[in-house]
């Protein structure tokens, strides 16, 4: 049984995707510290001009304070600067009124915090690559893991019956991946691929939002999030 946790990122770039495709669980993690900086609430779009960011503002954040808990600022319609970045992005992009589509709907159900809007992004575009059939999506808060750190991941593993942890390349730094080993547990990291699919705006790069693969391939993009994995003893990126 393969299980991958991961925070909430608002339009995950396309190696999110590659690790929903290989989860038979998939844990959404959200009741875990916001992190400034991180990818929660902030996506890169690759536009005419160069690759920039698309930011969701938030509302004042206290330390220690949940992502499942930081509201968003309203204050502004960053909804509308938004959509005008991507139409413009995008306006000859074959799909582009399917990727358009896609982030509407999500800002159309109005999410109140970060957390629950960047799970909506992810689960919109798992929902248009057909990721969402055939696995589990669950939340951490719902499994009754009381640890913290490694030990709370492999808490919520175990509690899933998992035999595979799978995970992106910013864990290698803090997992304790002996931990694991004596639970019996294999660990192992994405091995990501970053397969190159027609893109504007010169040339190709795979870290922007996976809105970038919906505007220009449409729903054939699912066969370019493939990649596979690899054990954490053999595991180094590249």
């Amino acid at each position: 049984m393969n299980v991958v946790i991961s925070q909430p990122f608002f339009f995950p770039w396309v190696g999110m995707l590659e690790q929903v495709r290989l989860a038979d669980i998939f844990v959404h993690y959200a009741d875990v510290q916001f992190s400034k900086g991180s990818f929660t609430n902030r996506v890169q779009v690759k536009t005419a001009n160069g690759v920039i960011w698309m930011t969701v503002p938030l509302e004042h954040v206290t330390l220690g304070q949940k992502i499942a808990e930081v509201g968003i600022d309203n204050r502004r319609n960053w909804q509308r600067q938004h959509l005008e970045t991507l139409k413009q992005a995008y306006a000859r992009a074959p799909f582009r009124a399917d990727m358009l589509a896609l982030v509407e709907a999500v800002y159309a159900e109005k999410p109140a915090t970060i957390g629950a809007l960047s799970e909506r992004s992810l689960m919109a575009l798992c929902e248009y690559f057909g990721l969402d059939r055939g696995r589990r999506f669950l939340h951490s808060d719902g499994i009754g893991a009381d640890s913290a750190s490694s030990r709370r991941v492999l808490a919520i593993v175990q509690a899933l019956q998992g035999d595979r942890y799978i995970t992106g390349w910013g864990a290698r730094n803090y997992l304790e991946h002996e931990l694991f080993e004596q639970a019996g547990i294999r660990v192992e990291y994405m091995n990501y691929r970053r397969l190159p699919y027609p893109q504007l705006h010169g040339e190709f790069t795979p870290f922007v939002s996976a809105l970038d693969l919906v505007a220009n391939t449409g729903s054939d993009g699912r066969r370019y999030i493939a990649s596979e994995t690899i054990y954490w003893k053999d595991f180094e990126p590249s």
